[in-house]
């Protein structure tokens, strides 16, 4: 059961990035591409996928399902953090 309510959960905060990233493009037309740009970046994907594979791991062993999904979500947000670019001026 509880596992099932975690999948939920990160199924939630999935879909409200996927709906701020489509507001923020219907503001500002090409902006989902660069908020997507660190999908390109090797550095990023690469400690992002260190990262879901080490928390996955740890968690694992704990949480089953529940603990991958959020180490994938927190995977994805560590290689947005580290792709982190000036602002354009």
């Amino acid at each position: 059961m509880n596992g099932s309510v975690s999948l939920l959960t990160v199924a939630i905060v999935i879909a409200l990035l996927v709906i701020r990233t489509a507001i923020t493009e219907l503001r500002e037309p090409g902006s989902a591409r660069t908020q997507w740009a660190f999908v390109t970046n090797a550095r990023a994907v690469a400690t992002g996928a260190v990262t879901a594979v080490m928390l996955g791991l740890l968690g694992w062993r704990s949480s089953g399902y529940g603990a991958l999904a959020w180490a994938v979500l927190v995977g994805v947000l560590v290689a947005f953090l580290v792709d982190r670019r000036p602002p354009e001026t």
